[in-house]
């Protein structure tokens, strides 16, 4: 069963002094333990750890997800433990593994090409230079672009997962483009998919070092067992996959070896937006024919 970490909350025995804390108070006072952020972040790494890789799922625009990213990146530095922080933000063969710990932020971004349209810098940029201020390296661990084409019209990608967790696939493309798709991209979308979650298991398995753990930061959806990056882990790799979700949402715990409650994005409607920027773009297509 996996490991849910209820929201941060103190227990009652820490909110009201027992009987025995108020007679030692009368002699010697009472003092109280604070649960600060980075503590219940080190109680929840302390549970899983060790493991050869950390799989970090968020959901991209939520700022308490990247909060969260932040401190366990700092906890695994205090600890010396952190081998490398991978990310799904920047492209497989991107490193900064040969800059210094005193590189500037730009060097860091030209090192990983960051692209800070799909992924603002002032949103990851404090994990990454928390890491290479500690001289761990960062590894860009997705699918790089010009592998997308190609990944599309292979064919064996869809080997690479069962059955059902293939179509489960598919049915994520469709609901994660509004079901505005035609059918006959899902299949090729489905393959980058694979494709892209292949590249950062592939990353993350190179980054191993005994006695250390490997970060990946990536969308919810890649670090999901049944479907992501732990599918293409090698037999006897230990990879943890967490999920950061909504505290309600229960039914997603089978898909991650721990669930870590926290607050999602603010409510927006995705699809409103993807259709109006379908129908920008197809507006403009019109405008250039002749």
């Amino acid at each position: 069963m996996p490991t849910l970490f209820l929201a941060p909350r103190l227990p009652s025995w820490l909110i009201r002094p027992t009987l025995r804390c108020l007679l030692v108070a009368l002699l010697a006072g009472c003092s109280w333990p604070v649960m600060t952020d980075s503590s219940i972040t080190q109680q929840r790494l302390t549970t899983l750890l060790p493991s050869d890789a950390l799989l970090l799922g968020e959901q991209h625009d939520a700022p308490d997800h990247q909060r969260i990213e932040r401190e366990v990146v700092q906890v695994l530095v205090a600890r010396d433990e952190l081998a490398a922080l991978a990310l799904e933000m920047a492209e497989q063969g991107r490193s900064t593994a040969a800059l210094p710990k005193s590189a500037s932020e730009d060097e860091v971004r030209a090192a990983l090409q960051w692209n800070n349209k799909d992924w603002p810098w002032a949103t990851y940029g404090p994990a990454v230079m928390l890491a290479v201020s500690a001289g761990v390296p960062v590894l860009g661990a997705n699918l790089p672009r010009a592998q997308m084409r190609p990944a599309m019209d292979d064919r064996q990608l869809e080997l690479q997962l069962k059955g059902p967790a293939l179509k489960a696939q598919q049915q994520l493309i469709r609901f994660g483009h509004c079901e505005l798709l035609p059918e006959s991209q899902i299949t090729p979308m489905t393959r980058i998919q694979i494709a892209r979650d292949i590249a950062m298991a592939q990353t993350v398995t190179r980054a191993v070092v005994p006695g250390k753990t490997v970060l990946l930061l990536a969308g919810n959806g890649h670090v999901d067992r049944s479907l992501g990056v732990p599918q293409h882990l090698p037999a006897g790799f230990k990879g943890t996959s967490i999920g950061m979700l909504a505290e309600s949402a229960t039914e997603a715990m089978e898909k991650f070896d721990a669930v870590w409650p926290a607050r999602p994005a603010p409510e927006k409607d995705y699809c409103a937006e993807f259709k109006a920027g379908r129908a920008k773009s197809a507006t403009s297509t019109r405008g250039t024919q002749p």
